[in-house]
């Protein structure tokens, strides 16, 4: 990068934190650290959700996704406006009226100490290995890409966030998320604009192209159990997901308790559920037009410039070399027949458009081959390389094609968006361990202070957590879903005991505690053999469902073991 990149990311990243610390600077209590001053608008609120959810994982993962399997992610999202409404409805109106710190105190006043010290546990286990995975998906590529170590990638990225979250807590987070969102947004909405610009064809024509590319698939209405992304599971799993994050989750519950009123809180959550799904929709577009683009330019055989070089300078660096050749006599004949396709549809020669879409498909499963025999070079160049580039997808197009300033702030945005995200998680881990944990069971009898200091020690200690699970991760198929993939594997289970403790006023505590156990066992036990026979039954499920199973399962377990145990309280 240039030496203005560099001064774009690192001012921008700098100017956040110091906005952060000085906005919140000199906070006393404990009520104002963990629930902000309680004045919060609902715009603030709304872009303080939406930017806590979009992680780098969201702009990193996400346009790859795109170049790869085109916008139906999207679908994933469209239950999110329905759950956002039956939030606003029940969960919202019980916590503001029990006026709670976090989440799972309402726990404690519906069944009892251990029910809600299990949530609370099953909270902090999968958010604080999911803050790992926050700080270590941007720094895997940001570190590849400008030439970093991992290990010091990962402690930026951690120090730069627990500066201001453990000095201002939740008012911190909330104020520098504005200011995050809009560099995030900002940053990706220019680079949608500049790859559209860099297009060599009409934007008409990159339509074309993308839609008989088959990468503008939005809907598919199969009914598909396996299929990760379909109309049905996002209308039905992906709403148990955002239930239980945007109800249970405390990094989330903790940006809308802190509204004035419930209905700053209610309007900052319905902000959010109409607004993602456009964000998602233009980041996934994006990622469909640096597909367009790489149609017309011809694109890297691998993205992941790094394992490329390593190759270039290694014994198989001939082999190699001709692969390159191979992919780059395919690129070229694959070009002819886009040209030929784009002519067929302005003279609406339906045949002839048919005719070279499969000549297009032919010569894109030839470079999938070469890509495939590139990536096993790779690996036995190096055992323990990671040869899937669809997270470095977008991060090479801005390095390789968009101008100086430009490629420092859409790294500014990565940044910032792996900043907001652990910000909140980080202030959520710790009000989560003073509160339902220590204060509650270990130091009964302190003052305002000593726990303000508590929370603030166990922020850090949470921080330096995340940074040392970052510091020894691997990768994952893609880093979207392995975020959505550990929260299911838990949010399930804790939105089951919430909506028991809503719903079903004659179930205890003993028996959803039990229930609990019973069904976190069973989504751990379907995740292990999926894809293999359980008791004699295929299992092969998409893992959105996890969320709905795991819910399910701790209502049904609930409602038995009560019915059995009449007298249980």
């Amino acid at each position: 990068m240039s030496s203005i990149d560099w001064l774009v990311l690192f001012g921008t990243l700098m100017a956040i934190v110091g906005y952060g610390v000085y906005k919140t600077y000199g906070i006393k209590d404990m009520d104002s650290y963990i629930r902000g001053t309680g004045n919060m608008n609902w715009w603030t609120i709304g872009l303080s959700i939406m930017a806590t959810q979009a992680s780098a994982i969201t702009f990193l993962s996400t346009p790859g996704q795109a170049y790869e399997d085109g916008m139906r992610f999207i679908q994933f999202y469209f239950g999110l406006p329905l759950a956002m409404i039956i939030l606003s409805v029940t969960f919202l109106p019980i916590f503001y009226k029990l006026k709670v710190y976090t989440a799972y105190e309402f726990l404690e006043n519906r069944f009892d100490l251990k029910t809600r010290t299990l949530a609370a546990f099953l909270f902090v286990i999968q958010r604080g290995l999911a803050a790992g995975i926050t700080i270590y998906a941007p720094a895997i590529i940001l570190s590849t890409l400008l030439g970093w170590n991992l290990t010091f990638t990962n402690v930026f990225i951690g120090v730069l966030v627990i500066i201001y979250t453990v000095s201002g807590g939740t008012r911190a987070v909330s104020i520098t998320q504005k200011q995050q969102m809009a560099i995030m947004m900002g940053g990706m909405i220019l680079a949608g604009i500049l790859v559209i610009y860099m297009l060599p064809v009409k934007f008409t024509d990159a339509l074309h192209v993308a839609g008989k590319m088959e990468k503008l698939n939005i809907v598919n209405f199969e009914l598909d159990l396996a299929d990760r992304y379909n109309f049905w599971s996002g209308m039905t799993a992906a709403v148990f997901l955002f239930m239980s994050y945007f109800g249970t989750d405390q990094s989330q519950v903790q940006r809308y308790l802190s509204g004035s009123s419930l209905t700053q809180s209610r309007m900052g959550l319905m902000m959010n559920g109409l607004l993602k799904v456009p964000m998602q929709f233009i980041i996934l577009f994006i990622g469909v037009m640096v597909f367009v683009f790489y149609q017309f330019f011809q694109p890297p055989v691998v993205f992941n410039k790094v394992q490329t070089e390593q190759l270039e300078n290694s014994a198989y660096r001939e082999d190699y070399f001709l692969l390159q050749d191979e992919f780059s006599q395919a690129f070229k004949e694959k070009n002819k027949q886009i040209q030929t396709m784009l002519g067929a549809v302005e003279r609406n020669d339906e045949t002839g458009v048919l005719e070279a879409k499969a000549k297009i498909q032919e010569q894109m499963a030839h470079q999938e081959k070469v890509r495939t025999e590139v990536k096993e070079l790779i690996v036995k160049n190096n055992p323990d390389a990671e040869t899937r580039d669809t997270d470095y997808v977008f991060m090479r197009f801005v390095m390789d094609y968009l101008p100086t300033g430009v490629i420092g702030l859409l790294f500014a945005v990565i940044f910032s968006a792996a900043m907001s995200s652990t910000a909140s998680e980080l202030n959520a881990l710790g009000s989560t361990t003073t509160i339902d944990v220590y204060r509650r069971s270990i130091a009964k009898h302190g003052s305002q202070y000593h726990y303000l200091v508590s929370s603030k020690l166990f922020t850090a200690i949470w921080g330096i957590f995340a940074i040392l699970f970052a510091t020894y991760a691997t990768l994952f198929e893609n880093l979207i879903q392995a975020v959505n993939l550990l929260g299911s594997l838990f949010y399930g289970t804790i939105l089951g005991i919430f909506v028991v403790g809503f719903y079903m006023k004659w179930v205890r505590g003993n028996a959803v505690f039990i229930a609990a156990f019973l069904a976190e066992a069973l989504i751990l036990l379907i995740h292990y053999k999926n894809g293999e026979s359980l008791f004699g039954i295929d299992i092969n499920i998409g893992f959105l469902w996890y969320n709905a199973i795991g819910c399910l399962a701790v209502m049904l377990f609930a409602a038995l073991i009560q019915l059995v145990k009449r007298d249980w309280k």
